[in-house]
This record gives structure tokens, C-alpha cells and sequence, in this order.
């Protein structure tokens, strides 16, 4: 092995990474997506950031360490949205980044349409889209 494969990754690089097999999706995108039933909005923000700035009405609240047992298609824990791996996830962290990690996962589960909001829940709110206390 090389020096570069001996070397570990930093968080920096190993979002550029996981990022460049999917491609992300911005707030208006993903409401649009989520009205129209193409997609599953998936809250992640854990509840101390909940209770503080809301929800988004229709996504669904799963924290981030229950996510892949809650959104495998075969796994036995899993919500009644969880319907197959052709599913559309659209992860929604805070700011943008614990869910890119979260889409990359779900993407080695099979969950191969699994993406992350753009700028996270603070985008989305930014943008003026609905939210409720």
C-alpha cells in the first residue's frame, strides 16, 4: 500500500467522498418532492434541536442511531414507510453534514435513492418553506 492509503481520512475528505456518489438535493427540490409523494422527508436532528426550531410538517422523526434498522425494507424494526429500496429518502440533519454520513449509509443497505438536504434544516427554513413548532 501506498503512503495515501495508509493515511486516514479526515471528516472533510470523507464528505467529499460520500457525497460523489449521490447526487444531494436543495430545500425547495426536496419540498416539491415530498408534496408530490415522491419522496420520504427523514428528520434526524436529535430532539433538544426539534423542540428548539420545529419540525417540518410530513417528514418523518427518526434519530440518527435508529436510522438503518428503522429504513431497511427487510429489516424487522423497521417504519411502515420503509416500503423497498427503490424509496427516495431525503436525510434532513441541521446543517447538512451528520446526513450525508446517514445517506451513505442507507446507500449500503441497498437504499440506492437515499440523499441529504443541502444545508439541512436550517436551509429549508432559510428558504421560507413551512415549518411548525
Amino acid at each position: 500500500m501506498g503512503e495515501s492509503e495508509d493515511r486516514p481520512l479526515g471528516i472533510d475528505e470523507l464528505l467529499e467522498r460520500v457525497r460523489a456518489d449521490y447526487e444531494r438535493i436543495g430545500a425547495r427540490d426536496a419540498y416539491e418532492a415530498a408534496r408530490a409523494g415522491e419522496a420520504l422527508l427523514v428528520d434526524i436532528r436529535y430532539a433538544a434541536l426539534r423542540e428548539r426550531d420545529g419540525l417540518i410538517p410530513g417528514a418523518l422523526v427518526v434519530e440518527r442511531n435508529e436510522l438503518e434498522w428503522r429504513l431497511d425494507p427487510q429489516g424487522s424494526h423497521r417504519v411502515p414507510e420503509a416500503t423497498g429500496h427503490d424509496l427516495r429518502i431525503v436525510v434532513i440533519c441541521n446543517e447538512g453534514y451528520a446526513s450525508s454520513l446517514a445517506a451513505a449509509s442507507l446507500h449500503r443497505l441497498g437504499l440506492h435513492r437515499a440523499t441529504d438536504l443541502v444545508g439541512g434544516f436550517q436551509a429549508w427554513r432559510a428558504a421560507g418553506l413551512p415549518v411548525t413548532p
